[in-house]
């Protein structure tokens, strides 16, 4: 790998260094996990995305992580936080988080967060970053979620209403068709996919699941998730809402244990939804070794169809479930790496953890 700068430290892994500085001017968090910066002329290290002001290419150092920076005696960013996941939540916020967790019906207005010390300025953008809408916008939906919930298991209109915090049938109403699409009572063929966010340490991911298990797998600043989330609800004839399900905690412990080389395969239940051709090009995917790679036109040639090399690669891209579903083990027939959702270094460092090579150092 070309090195311009004799004092870089850095691993084998890590782009160059045009590559880098390109993607901190542009705070792209899809290098997340990839590298840090570290600039020589303040002392502190940030992450790719960070909003601070960017220094000079001359002044900039990186390393793979914040342990070599803190190492070289860099401090953390005050206003990156590169030593906090991306995506977590912020300490001022995580009382009101906590109370939302614990209660679906919950109901907070201006006025209430301002009690608890809360600008809902500030908490409103916070959400509409984080969630995509606002926080009013999020506790509505996961009343809606609570009250779904409640008529798939035979309780009344009124009933479902009434316990998810709603005083107003004629605004329960409303409220129910704007999110779910039809009036309450006529719900009995639709379905929630319950949404919330996972933190990796190659950024956060979107999970998605129905009562049957995990359906959704991406990164959030993935191009595609709008529309791949679109065509998941069609397919499925549901609604992605915020909410809870039983097989997150269990996603999210061994998402943590794969990144840290001690998991090698997931065996939690997947919902596909894709073609009959799709399917078998994902299943197909999951028979890839951890460690291993494969071609598209191998890939072609394992589900019995060598001619469809094209195909292949668009049902790789189509893909919804990330990791669990490996599209990211499926190289190059020259072994070059090529198109991945979440981006090209993602999918390198992703390699490297699974080959267990993912530190190297020179």
């Amino acid at each position: 790998m070309k090195q311009t700068d004799q004092s870089l430290t850095t691993t084998e892994s890590l782009p160059d260094r045009e590559t880098m500085y390109a993607a901190l001017v542009q705070r792209d968090s899809s290098f997340e996990g990839v590298f840090v910066a570290a600039i020589r002329t303040t002392g502190i290290f940030c992450r790719p995305s960070c909003s601070a002001r960017k220094p000079n290419p001359e002044n900039v150092e990186y390393f793979a992580d914040a342990k070599t920076a803190l190492a070289h005696g860099y401090r953390e960013c005050k206003v990156c936080r590169p030593l906090v996941s991306l995506g977590s939540t912020p300490d001022w916020l995580q009382p009101l988080i906590e109370e939302v967790d614990q209660d679906a019906t919950l109901r907070l207005t201006a006025d209430d967060l301002r009690e608890r010390g809360l600008d809902p300025v500030r908490v409103r953008r916070w959400f509409q970053k984080l969630h995509g809408m606002s926080f009013a916008s999020y506790l509505r939906m996961r009343r809606i979620n609570q009250a779904f919930s409640q008529l798939q298991h035979k309780s009344t209109v009124t009933d479902a209403a009434l316990d998810s915090g709603y005083e107003s049938l004629s605004g329960f109403g409303e409220s129910f068709k704007k999110a779910m699409g039809n009036a309450p009572a006529r719900s009995n063929d639709q379905q929630v996919i319950n949404v919330s966010r996972l933190l990796t340490p190659l950024g956060p991911m979107l999970a998605g699941a129905t009562e049957q298990g995990i359906c959704l797998l991406e990164f959030t600043d993935r191009r595609m998730l709008e529309t791949q989330l679109n065509r998941l609800q069609k397919r499925l004839n549901a609604r992605a809402l915020p909410g809870d399900s039983p097989w997150f905690p269990q996603l999210d412990g061994q998402l943590q244990a794969y990144f840290a080389g001690k998991r090698t395969d997931f065996d939690l239940p997947l919902i596909m939804a894709g073609t009959e051709f799709q399917e078998k090009v994902w299943n197909a995917l999951r028979t890839i070794p951890h460690g291993a790679t494969r071609s598209y036109s191998e890939q072609a040639e394992i589900i019995g169809q060598p001619t469809a090399v094209r195909a292949v690669a668009r049902a790789n891209g189509d893909n919804r479930i990330a990791i669990l579903i490996p599209c990211h083990r499926v190289i190059g027939a020259d072994g070059t790496l090529t198109g991945y959702g979440g981006g090209l270094w993602r999918k390198k460092r992703l390699l490297e953890i699974e080959q267990g090579n993912d530190t190297p150092t020179r």
